[in-house]
């Protein structure tokens, strides 16, 4: 044990190397597995080729940014701040969300149940490791944990909606309703607890992303989105760090 100390890694450098191997795998796992375009129609009761508030196929493109944003993050954690504490805080949860992430898509291509569960386990785990995070320097910790915890607060959802369309449990307008109000209160809240600038901002893409997809189908939830994204705005303005 006295070697393993000597040798650097300790438990807090352990758990930095494992949080940054994680999201390599969460970031990765797009690539090892089969393409992801929504809930497979074969795998719910009802038909949901029309998603109830799906944003736009561009707006994924996000993901791109939240994965290269959290690997520069866990890599310079890592790198700088192996032992400290204030960085160690946020791993845990931030380990628990992105080894959910990275068997997600595999999740979700089979059973769109445990998929949203799943979802919503990772983002309070996000959550909890953006409260968590230092405040300083927000670029590399909150910043990009906000961009994440943000997305997934729209994804969980969209993917909520789409499943109780799916099972029956909800007609799709009304599914689409819950998941923009759900959104848009889990947003105000959270924007207003976490105080990063990107989390809004994330809802914010989301939300245009649905307007565009909505808008010609159902254009009062689409501008229900619009008000959405003014309140969000304002609200992110106010509280940013």
């Amino acid at each position: 044990m006295a070697r393993l100390a000597n040798s650097g890694l300790n438990p807090t450098t352990l758990r930095a190397a494992v949080t940054l191997v994680l999201v390599l795998a969460f970031a990765g796992a797009p690539l090892l597995t089969a393409p992801f375009t929504g809930f497979d129609p074969a795998t719910l009761p009802y038909d949901v080729s029309t998603p109830p508030v799906q944003p736009a196929g561009y707006a994924f493109a996000i993901w791109g940014v939240i994965y290269l944003w959290l690997i520069a993050s866990a890599g310079y954690g890592l790198w700088r701040h192996a032992n400290n504490p204030n960085w160690d805080a946020m791993r845990w949860p931030l380990i628990v969300s992105a080894g959910i992430g990275a068997i997600w898509i595999e999740v979700a291509l089979r059973s769109p149940i445990w998929a949203t569960i799943l979802i919503f386990v990772m983002l309070i785990t996000a959550v909890l490791a953006c409260l968590r995070a230092p405040i300083s320097p927000t670029s590399w910790a909150r910043a990009p944990l906000g961009l994440y915890a943000g997305w997934l607060s729209a994804a969980g959802f969209v993917a909520l909606a789409t499943t109780l369309t799916g099972f029956g449990i909800m007609p799709r307008e009304i599914a689409g309703w819950a998941g923009l109000l759900g959104a848009l209160a889990t947003a105000s809240a959270l924007t207003t607890r976490l105080r990063v600038i990107t989390y809004p901002i994330a809802v914010i893409w989301a939300l245009v992303g649905v307007i565009v997809s909505q808008w010609q189908s159902d254009p009062s939830l689409s501008l229900a989105a619009v008000g959405g994204i003014a309140a969000l705005a304002y609200q992110g303005i106010r509280a940013r760090v």
